[in-house]
């Protein structure tokens, strides 16, 4: 099977830049990771006016997998000290213990997916870990995997999209 598997963050774009990411990229549904998806701090990714604007604007689905978020505990623990290296052995752990991916049920997600988390970009997000241990168990499978961090940048007052292939 072909999948692309692309990670995206709501922080830092406004809801024209993420929607037409998501759109550019042909996502067909998006897999939100994150534990709290109703904050206020949300604005437009809050749930449940995402799963709205996701079938407004393009019927995309929408998934929740709290099985894929950090805990509260692991968060603060980053956003205390942040220490990056600690954070990512610490949620890798997590999965083990959840028995990710083995326990999780990716059967019924399209060919292409997209994570959703908070952070701008993928570097120090728990997407990004999730994107790789996910596209290690496809690959293992025999899949085709292409994963895809979506990101929007200006430059000069005019608004460019781009992915970044990893």
């Amino acid at each position: 099977m072909r999948r692309l598997l692309c990670t995206i963050g709501f922080t830092g774009k406004t809801a024209e830049d993420f929607f037409d990411l998501l759109r550019h990229a042909e996502v067909q549904s998006v897999i939100d990771v994150r534990q709290n998806r109703t904050g206020q701090l949300s604005a437009f990714a809050k749930y449940p006016d995402l799963e709205f604007f996701l079938r407004q604007i393009g019927n995309i689905g929408y998934r929740h997998e709290p099985l894929l978020a950090p805990t509260p505990e692991l968060r603060k623990s980053y956003q205390k000290g942040k220490d990056w290296a600690a954070y990512e052995k610490g949620f890798l752990n997590l999965l083990k213990q959840r028995a990710v991916p083995q326990s999780l049920d990716t059967s019924s997600w399209p060919a292409n997916v997209g994570l959703l988390c908070t952070e701008p970009g993928p570097e120090k997000c728990h997407r990004r870990l999730v994107a790789d241990v996910l596209t290690e168990q496809w690959r293992a499978a025999g899949d085709d995997v292409e994963v895809r961090h979506l990101v929007s940048s200006t430059k000069r007052g005019k608004r460019q999209q781009h992915g970044i292939a990893s």
